[in-house]
C-alpha cells in the first residue's frame, strides 16, 4: 500500500503542468488554477484506495480536476453574460509560455488557438458544464462516452451541451472574438514586439501609434477600463510618454498564451531602480497590433522575471 501511494504521488507530479493548463482554461485565472490543481491532488489522495493499479491515471486525474473546476466555477458564480472586451472578465490572467513549453508542443493541450487569451475569455461565456464538455471534447479530443463518464452525464446530454457550447463560440467567432492562429509567433509578430519595446523605451508616441490598427483595443484586467480606437490609445500614450509621465521605462520581451508580450519596468521619478510594473500581451491582426491587454506585475515570478532591473 505504501508503494502504491508513492507511485500515485509521483504520477500526480508528472501530470501537474498539464492539469494546471486544463484548470486554467476552465477558470481563466493562473492563480485560481493552481488552487484547483492542489484541490485535485487532495481529492485524489483521499480516494487513492479506489484507484486500481494499472488503470489510466491521467484520465482519473482529469476526471477529478474537471469536477473540481466545475465546483470552483459554481462557488465563484463567475460567468460572463456577454463579452465585448477583456474588461468584462476581470479575473483573467496570462499564462507564461515558458511553462507551456514544459509540455509536448504538438499536443492539443497547448495548441495556440485554444490557449490564446481570446479563447480563454470567450469560454467564460459558457456555464460550467458546457465549458467542461467543450474543453474535454474539442480541446483534449476525448470521446462523448469518456466525457460523459468524467462528468457523470449521459452521452445524449453531453452531446447536447457540446452543441450549445459550440453555438456560443460560433457566434463569438462571427463577431470577431476568436480566430485560428499559427502554431508559433510569426516573424511579423516578433518585429512588432521589438518595435513596441523600442517606441516605449524611447517615448516616441507617433511611432508607437504607427504599430496599431485604427480599431485597436486596450484593456487592463482586473480594471473595468476599455480604450478603443486610435484616438483613445493616443491619449494613453501621451500620459505614459508626455512631460507628466510617471518616470522612465525599460521593457523585456517575453510571451504569454502563445502571443508576443513585453514586461515593463518603471523607474519612477526620484528612484534609481527600474521596478516591475506590468505585462502587455499583444494580439496581432493583418500585421498590426489589434489588441493590447495589460496585466499588473503580480505574475512576474511565474514568467521568471526579476522584480527589479
Amino acid at each position: 500500500m505504501i508503494h502504491h501511494g508513492l507511485g500515485l504521488a509521483a504520477g500526480f507530479e508528472r501530470y501537474r503542468r498539464e492539469l494546471h493548463v486544463h484548470c486554467y482554461r476552465m477558470l481563466g485565472s493562473f492563480e485560481e488554477a493552481e488552487d484547483v490543481v492542489q484541490e485535485t491532488f487532495l481529492r485524489a489522495w483521499a480516494r487513492r484506495d479506489a484507484f486500481e493499479p494499472g488503470s489510466n491515471l491521467r484520465a482519473w486525474l482529469y476526471q477529478i480536476a474537471t469536477n473540481a473546476g466545475v465546483d470552483a466555477i459554481r462557488r465563484s458564480k463567475r460567468r460572463v453574460p456577454s463579452m465585448h472586451s477583456f474588461a468584462e472578465v476581470p479575473w483573467i490572467q496570462p499564462y507564461p509560455d515558458r511553462l507551456l513549453d514544459e509540455l509536448d508542443p504538438d499536443s492539443m493541450v497547448v495548441s495556440r488557438e485554444t490557449i490564446a487569451l481570446t479563447f480563454i475569455a470567450v469560454i467564460q461565456l459558457l456555464p460550467p458544464r458546457q465549458r467542461a464538455v467543450l474543453i474535454l471534447r474539442d480541446v483534449l479530443e476525448w470521446s462523448a462516452a469518456e466525457t460523459a463518464q468524467i462528468l457523470e452525464m449521459t452521452v445524449a446530454s453531453t452531446n447536447s451541451a457540446l452543441q450549445r457550447a459550440r453555438a456560443t463560440l460560433h457566434k463569438a467567432r462571427a463577431a470577431g472574438k476568436t480566430e485560428v492562429r499559427p502554431v508559433s509567433l510569426t516573424e511579423r509578430e516578433r518585429e512588432l514586439l521589438k518595435a513596441f519595446i523600442h517606441t516605449h523605451e524611447s517615448g516616441d508616441a507617433d511611432k508607437a501609434l504607427a504599430l496599431v490598427r485604427d480599431d485597436v483595443r486596450v484593456t487592463m484586467p482586473p480594471n473595468p477600463w476599455c480604450f478603443e480606437g486610435r484616438e483613445a490609445v493616443a491619449r494613453l500614450l501621451r500620459q505614459a510618454f508626455g512631460p507628466d509621465r510617471p518616470g522612465d521605462w525599460r521593457l523585456v520581451p517575453t510571451s504569454a498564451n502563445r502571443q508576443p508580450a513585453a514586461a515593463s519596468y518603471l523607474r519612477a521619478r526620484g528612484d534609481t531602480v527600474y521596478r516591475a510594473f506590468k505585462i502587455d500581451v499583444l494580439r496581432v491582426e493583418e500585421g498590426l497590433i489589434a489588441e493590447l491587454t495589460t496585466f499588473g506585475a503580480r505574475l512576474f515570478p511565474q514568467f521568471d522575471l526579476p522584480p527589479t532591473l
